[in-house]
């Protein structure tokens, strides 16, 4: 392939990622891989209920393959970044070409979820580094204990200001999801009349199904329910 025919695919291919078309594409990407991303994490952290030695097993298998474990996090940083800088370039550009806000009773339900969308967002960034300095490094955790993620959580949850922190998070990401999903589909053309509203009932249970599921394990903890040992 010579360098003009290069030149012509670089074009095509900066044009279309640079483009609202190109950007919602890589929005509904990035998001699914951090929607499974989600599903995995929330399935390894409700082991918890298992007991110690269980999820203690899990985060033990995690770490005995650190090149996996660093290829995991590098591309799921790399989504957030993406998915970020995306988001917020869209809903500046939605924002400058709909200076008026939609009247029609039947956009209030879409304009209250858009609208989340750039509040939460910047709230769950803060909120992913407090997450990794609390768990992960133990950084900002007065009781942490090296992989023994147990103890960790439970010591962790029984601060009321961060199992508050948490929960508010967790129910934004909620909001996040639920506008997400539906949206993405949206994004990616695949939008029916007769399909959408599958799609959006579809989304709130998933979103209500990961956010409930995070929620419930501070809830256990300073219930009582899960105790340290």
């Amino acid at each position: 392939m010579g360098a003009t025919a290069l030149d012509l695919k670089l074009n095509r291919e900066v044009g279309f990622y640079t483009s609202k078309v190109g950007r919602k594409a890589l929005v509904a990407v990035t998001g699914a891989v951090l929607f499974l991303y989600l599903v995995a994490h929330l399935i390894g952290n409700l082991q918890i209920l298992a007991g110690p030695e269980r999820i203690n097993a899990y985060a033990h298998l995690l770490h005995s393959q650190p090149a996996l474990l660093w290829a995991a996090r590098l591309v799921l940083l790399t989504a957030v970044g993406l998915h970020a800088l995306a988001t917020v370039q869209l809903w500046f550009e939605n924002r400058a070409a709909r200076p008026i806000r939609y009247q029609r009773p039947d956009t209030v339900q879409a304009t209250l979820a858009s609208r989340t969308m750039i509040v939460s967002g910047p709230l769950i960034a803060v909120f992913v580094v407090y997450h990794i300095l609390h768990f992960t490094t133990g950084t900002v955790h007065p009781k942490f204990v090296e992989l023994s993620v147990y103890n960790n959580v439970v010591t962790g949850f029984q601060v009321l200001a961060a199992s508050g922190f948490y929960i508010l998070i967790m129910a934004l990401i909620g909001l996040h999801l639920y506008h997400g999903l539906w949206s993405m589909f949206q994004s990616l053309g695949l939008n029916h009349p007769r399909y959408t509203p599958l799609i959006k009932r579809a989304a709130a249970v998933l979103a209500v199904a990961i956010a409930g599921g995070n929620i419930f394990i501070p809830v256990a903890v300073l219930a009582g329910i899960i105790r340290p040992v």
